[in-house]
């Protein structure tokens, strides 16, 4: 069996950011698994999403590892894409009904649409089977962004983003694509004040 896979390691410029200094990226294609869904993160549809992502992923590394390929890898962190059709609701008024989303979790480039699909099947046959309407296999290019690493709770995320806007303004940037997210902390053991969530912003020009 070759080398544990842990790409959070291997791509440290991506996943350990600065929470004191923004870093500007130029990011490829990657591959995730997603699921697209609309409204409050604290609704039962959120979730049932989150829950059916974990399940797939943790299937599909468990098949993986045993199958012939033999090869074992680390689950990616959950990663989230917001927006809103009137992004004020998103980044002032805050009326988080009106929010939609894109939740994701980075798969190694081996896995493939097969691959999804014998996870699915595996996670349909469990006990309390996951909801995996929705969820794709898809690659995804940001291409270039800023990010940040952001400490505390995501309802004091707004000072971060401020910055994290104005640094590529003043880099001669202009923001494009989706606000991003991508959770290294698990919120149900840690404090709030220590969640730690990168901001990504992807941005043109400059």
């Amino acid at each position: 069996m070759q080398a544990k896979l842990d790409l959070k390691k291997q791509q440290k410029e991506i996943y350990a950011p600065s929470a004191k200094k923004v870093s500007m990226l130029d990011l490829g294609p990657m591959t995730y698994l997603m699921v697209d869904g609309k409204g409050t993160p604290e609704s039962p549809e959120y979730a049932r999403a989150v829950q059916a992502l974990f399940a797939v992923s943790y299937t599909m590394k468990v098949i993986i590892k045993k199958g012939p390929r033999t090869l074992d890898y680390g689950v990616m962190p959950l990663e989230g894409l917001w927006w809103a059709d009137d992004m004020a609701h998103f980044s002032t008024a805050r009326d988080k009904s009106q929010w939609q989303w894109r939740m994701m979790i980075r798969q190694p480039d081996f896995i493939t649409e097969a691959d999804i699909g014998e996870a699915l099947d595996a996670a349909a046959r469990k006990k309390s089977p996951p909801d995996t309407g929705g969820l794709r296999l898809e690659s995804f290019h940001e291409g270039p962004c800023a990010q940040i690493l952001h400490i505390g709770p995501f309802e004091d995320e707004g000072p971060t983003i401020a910055r994290l806007h104005q640094e590529i303004k003043a880099a001669g940037g202009r923001l494009s694509g989706r606000h991003h997210e991508v959770y290294l902390s698990d919120i149900r053991r840690a404090a709030p004040e220590k969640w730690r969530t990168i901001l990504r912003q992807p941005f043109t020009g400059t």
